[in-house]
């Protein structure tokens, strides 16, 4: 048995953690050795659900040997490749296979590392795009309130997460934000999308009417916000959103890095809400998980806007030492190749109902505000405790995560998002663990 297979006995000081309370933690860490399926094993051999399927990310469930495989047999064939004015075959393959899935039009493939890179890279895109149409006055971001697109300094400054704003003095200027669509007062307990909300979409004209048309490049949003709790959009609002971009000549950017590769039942949000962006930023279920990748999806008119001048000068000066990595392509396409040949894409679809139904359940438990789903997307929030935000969820996922389930809290909400090769069993298992939990603990 090796060090890291004995509980409690690793040394935790060197590794400071993203995204974690690092000393709190490290009093009792919470660690996986492996995992295969829908489970994790934890260090003293516990099996654990996982209900957020990693981080989004596992959509096709953990310990894919087809992908391992194939990841194996690129290091050993081609372990790097630069992508500035080099290529290798896999990446153009991998750009060919993602644009036969990609929503009409969106079919040029710009490979970035993560979520955060895809973001970045779409806001740069956007500027670029309307200086080479001659209106280098768009240079105006809009975000929205609640939004989580990475942590660059784009994606940051684009957010409308409070905390992730506040630690740092500095970001970009030049952005605004629209309002967010949770409303507790009138859409509580909604299941799928909520009825009323639609007309949220008008704030982005109060910004038009603010700055100027002339003075907005681009509007990004996630079709379903997922870090802070899975928000679905109110009916008619992503449409009505669509509406005002198009009529001021706005580009409209997804941020589809948890909705993609099929989180909804579909291939994409944009499927499943039938609005089409000018860009979608992806990532997490690219690669299942397995190797770092994103990549940008964009408009074939976007793309082309940007292909002018001399043929020998560079179109957009923008990348990545690992853009469209060897074995990140690889991983890619063998993701792909399960995605198609278990039909994972729209396998959400057939259950979805279930998880809908499963999750609801939980309405009447202690202290219990609010349940929302989306596809195989679901939150339940608690109310907070007095003077303690976030204390109530964190002791429930602790007590969750100690009788064998994983999730993602954010504040005193439950994120759940289980991989896509989901049964009943398990939704009944997830629920019943969350529900006991809640009980006990809230």
């Amino acid at each position: 048995m090796t060090l890291h297979q004995i509980p409690n006995t690793i040394k935790t000081d060197s590794f400071w953690m993203p995204f974690t309370a690092n000393r709190q933690f490290k009093k009792a860490p919470r660690l996986f050795s492996s995992a295969e399926g829908m489970h994790y094993t934890t260090v003293d051999g516990r099996k654990v659900i996982d209900g957020s399927a990693g981080l989004w990310c596992v959509n096709a469930g953990h310990g894919r040997k087809q992908i391992a495989a194939a990841v194996e047999r690129q290091l050993m064939t081609l372990d790097f490749a630069p992508s500035f004015q080099m290529g290798h075959p896999l990446a153009f393959d991998f750009a060919e296979r993602l644009a036969e899935i990609a929503p009409k039009g969106l079919d040029r493939i710009f490979f970035t590392n993560s979520g955060s890179e895809s973001v970045d890279t779409a806001l740069k895109i956007a500027l670029a795009y309307h200086r080479a149409n001659g209106q280098a006055s768009r240079t105006r971001l809009i975000g929205r309130e609640r939004g989580y697109h990475g942590v660059g300094f784009g994606g940051t400054s684009v957010g409308g997460m409070v905390a992730n704003r506040r630690a740092f003095a500095t970001l970009l200027p030049g952005v605004d934000h629209i309002r967010h669509t949770h409303d507790l007062t009138r859409n509580a307990f909604a299941k799928d999308q909520p009825e009323h909300g639609a007309e949220l979409a008008d704030d982005l004209e109060r910004l038009v009417a603010l700055h100027g048309a002339e003075t907005i490049a681009a509007v990004i949003v996630e079709p379903v916000p997922g870090s802070t709790a899975v928000l679905p959009p109110p009916k008619g609002y992503l449409q009505r959103l669509r509406e005002i971009c198009d009529k001021h000549g706005i580009l409209l950017i997804f941020d589809e890095v948890i909705t993609g590769f099929g989180r909804l039942g579909t291939p994409f949000a944009a499927n499943f809400f039938g609005v089409t962006p000018d860009m979608m930023t992806t990532a997490k279920g690219i690669t299942n998980g397995t190797i770092p990748c994103g990549a940008v999806f964009a408009h074939r008119k976007v793309h082309d806007a940007m292909m002018i001048g001399p043929e020998n000068v560079m179109e957009l000066f923008h990348g990545y030492t690992y853009s469209a990595h060897p074995t990140a392509c690889a991983a890619g396409i063998a993701t792909l190749d399960i995605y198609k040949d278990e039909g994972l894409l729209t396998r959400g679809a057939s259950i979805a109902e279930y998880w809908r139904d499963a999750l609801h359940s939980l309405k009447g438990l202690p202290n219990v505000i609010d349940i929302r789903n989306c596809g195989l997307m679901g939150a339940v929030e608690l109310s907070p405790r007095d003077g303690a935000v976030g204390a109530r969820g964190y002791d429930v996922m602790v007590d969750c995560f100690n009788r064998g389930l994983y999730f993602r809290m954010s504040g005193d909400s439950f994120a759940l998002s289980p991989p896509l090769i989901v049964e009943k069993s398990h939704i009944d298992d997830i629920v019943s663990i969350l529900g006991d939990a809640i009980k006990r603990v809230a």
